[in-house]
């Protein structure tokens, strides 16, 4: 099988091109900035970005799938530049997808139906948010519905929303967690239960979703959340992080309220013209560190045959292994 990744020298996608060619598909990317990595696993790099169509599309040429996992995940920038890349990057996707019959596997996220408010066990059949106060979520619901809106009437496609995946390579938010240690501060008078997803558990769901995908095949026009199917306390997974990372675990608190009304100050800060970096706290980071979010994975089980193999006591111990030296612990 030919598969083109989009987004593919990020964290997930590098994984899934890892995956692909590990098991003898000829694998295509299509990313901004050359990789090494990719090189190492003779995958075809394309250096382009999804928001243009033809190279979008030349990219595509010659491949029965596509697994479309670029998407602008950082909160700085404007609102025009998540829409143009999450939405409009989609919809190039979707439109080369149909030209040469592709199936498509996406990759969303569950932000789309957080709005602000606890998620506890919650199934594929929780509506959108209709609170979707920050522009990642909003365009992420957006290019999900574009997805499965062509699902069986453009393209075979199906949707996977993979819960915070963290573990070895990660580059956004294990070192921000690690060099903001200092600063970091828990959320609420005590601890949410949220569910996460080691990097090597999502990328093979993408690729149990690309075999069982076709357009008779029952998962098309469908969404799968996928998480490790451990929920735990936000505090206890974040203090797992540093502990692997040889950092003390946080224990100072602060409520809510003043943590919201911080966050809107800063993003208002950092979208002065020459600031480049991103807001060490957004309202987007207070809400989901301040809430339960974790999720019934009962369809992605008997649907895709999705069974986490690594453990989130495993993962934490290979982090440990690849912080100690990246190239012993490399994701596998």
């Amino acid at each position: 099988m030919k598969v083109l990744v989009t987004g593919g020298a990020g964290f997930l996608g590098q994984a899934v091109c890892r995956r692909l060619a590990a098991r003898g598909d000829t694998v295509v990317s299509l990313n901004r900035r050359r990789s090494a990595a990719l090189d190492g696993l003779g995958v075809t790099q394309h250096q382009a970005d999804v928001r243009d169509a033809a190279a979008v599309r030349a990219a595509a040429d010659g491949c029965d799938a596509v697994v479309h996992c670029a998407a602008k995940t950082v909160a700085k920038g404007p609102t025009r530049e998540f829409r143009q890349i999450n939405v409009e990057g989609t919809r190039n996707v979707l439109a080369a997808c149909s030209r040469i019959g592709a199936r498509l596997v996406h990759t969303s996220s569950p932000s789309v139906v957080h709005g602000g408010r606890d998620l506890e066990g919650v199934d594929e059949s929780v509506p959108y948010s209709r609170r979707q106060p920050d522009p990642y979520s909003r365009t992420k619901a957006a290019a999900e519905g574009l997805v499965l809106g062509a699902a069986g009437r453009l393209v075979p496609a199906v949707a996977l929303r993979p819960h915070m995946i963290w573990g070895p390579g990660d580059p956004h938010f294990l070192p921000r967690l690690v060099a903001r240690h200092r600063l970091l501060f828990l959320l609420g008078a005590a601890d949410k239960p949220v569910d996460t997803v080691y990097i090597d558990n999502a990328a093979d769901a993408h690729l149990l979703a690309l075999d069982r995908l076709g357009p008779d095949s029952p998962i098309n026009g469908r969404v799968y959340f996928i998480a490790q199917g451990e929920p735990c306390g936000l505090g206890v997974w974040v203090n797992s992080l540093l502990e692997a990372a040889g950092l003390p675990p946080v224990t100072r608190r602060m409520p809510v309220w003043p943590a919201l009304a911080a966050g809107a100050l800063l993003e208002y800060a950092y979208r002065l013209p020459g600031v480049p970096w991103e807001p060490p706290l957004t309202r987007f980071l207070v809400r989901h560190a301040s809430t339960a979010h974790w999720f019934d994975l009962s369809a992605a089980r008997r649907d895709l045959g999705y069974r986490p193999h690594v453990t989130t006591h495993d993962g934490m111990a290979r982090l440990a292994v690849h912080l100690a030296d990246p190239h012993r612990g490399a994701a596998r």
